[in-house]
């Protein structure tokens, strides 16, 4: 009798420890993950190149699900430098896929491991969640990180997306946070101010080599900073586009280009017309052009996405809106 219940406790301890390995791997192995939905076991599956742009907040169940399309069903990672696990199941559950699994990756030290690059490279899909982009760019540039986003990019042709400080670093620039946050109202009067710092991605997506993405848009009122990041830009190079996405909206770019917007939001894409005409230290922003420096394309999202344009060709015809700045004031002219 003895021998059978030390036999079944045997048993349970053992199922016990094969529970834990699925649901936290990162106790077993070195590439810091903290948690897997589904089969651990690497799969191969047909994959399709795309990029999602995400607004933040509430995220946009239609996009991912294009990202799991794309994905052919395989393995679809997680990249944080913060938070839990909390995106593992909810994407499991958009679709089939033979797994999700989260990444932390919270410091240089981890980035730089092998293991970690190694591990991405197998993935089917990334998403890069909200939290703080300086981080990403901190811990993250020139690391295994994204040597294995660029093979995945550039080789292996997966969907990858990201929302909130993740969409930020997915854009040709970014503003990376570096010195907190940017408010419209203070660096329309000081294009320099402190908090204005911009840095190439280290992701390089071709698509959007010349652009600059911003998040939670119209919520937090984000256009009047936008402009001055592309306005900095423009004056030390050359002229970049802009891609603005509001919350609980994304902006879905497929493998030729065609840009979709999904969600409840609206998705505002800016091609300038001219460079600005004062751009300098301690001095408000002025980008006029006569009332047309930045022509201004918007498109609200749906839950079948609302198709916008091809990035390769942005449109040449007339737009929605024109914005432009004097001394530091936006001013934002429909056009009917």
């Amino acid at each position: 009798m003895m021998n059978k219940t030390y036999t079944i406790l045997l048993v349970m301890l053992f199922c016990m420890s094969n529970k834990t390995q699925s649901q936290n791997p990162g106790n077993l192995n070195n590439y810091f993950s903290i948690g897997i939905s589904g089969d651990s076991a690497d799969v191969s599956t047909p994959t399709q190149f795309g990029v999602v742009l995400m607004g933040g907040s509430t995220d946009v169940d239609e996009a991912l699900q294009w990202m799991i399309k794309l994905s052919g069903g395989g393995d679809f990672v997680i990249l944080r430098a913060s938070g839990s696990t909390g995106y593992n199941d909810y994407i499991k559950e958009l679709g089939s896929l033979n797994s999700v699994e989260t990444l932390l990756l919270d410091s240089r030290e981890k980035a730089m491991s092998q293991k970690v690059g190694d591990r991405i490279r197998q993935a089917e899909a990334v998403f890069i969640a909200g939290g703080d982009q300086w981080n990403y760019v901190n811990f993250w540039s020139n690391s295994e990180v994204s040597a294995a986003l660029r093979y995945l990019i550039h080789e292996k042709k997966i969907p990858i997306g990201g929302t909130s400080a993740g969409c930020a670093v997915l854009s040709g620039v970014c503003f990376d946070a570096r010195h907190d946050t940017s408010i419209s109202k203070e660096v329309l009067l000081n294009p320099f101010h402190q908090s204005v710092s911009l840095s190439k991605s280290f992701i390089e997506i071709p698509i959007l080599a010349n652009t600059i993405a911003d998040q939670h848009y119209s919520q937090r009122e984000r256009w009047g900073r936008h402009l001055v990041f592309m306005a900095r830009i423009a004056s030390a190079s050359e002229l970049i586009n802009g891609i603005g996405v509001d919350e609980k909206t994304a902006v879905c770019v497929d493998n030729a280009g065609n840009a979709s917007v999904f969600g409840k939001g609206t998705a505002y894409f800016l091609a300038p017309k001219s460079i600005p005409e004062q751009c300098v230290e301690n001095n408000p922003l002025t980008w006029n052009n006569n009332g047309k420096a930045i022509a201004t394309y918007t498109f609200n999202g749906s839950t079948n996405g609302t198709a916008a344009f091809n990035l390769n060709k942005w449109p040449t015809e007339q737009p929605n809106q024109y914005w432009s700045v004097t001394a530091g004031t936006l001013k934002i002219t429909n056009v009917k």
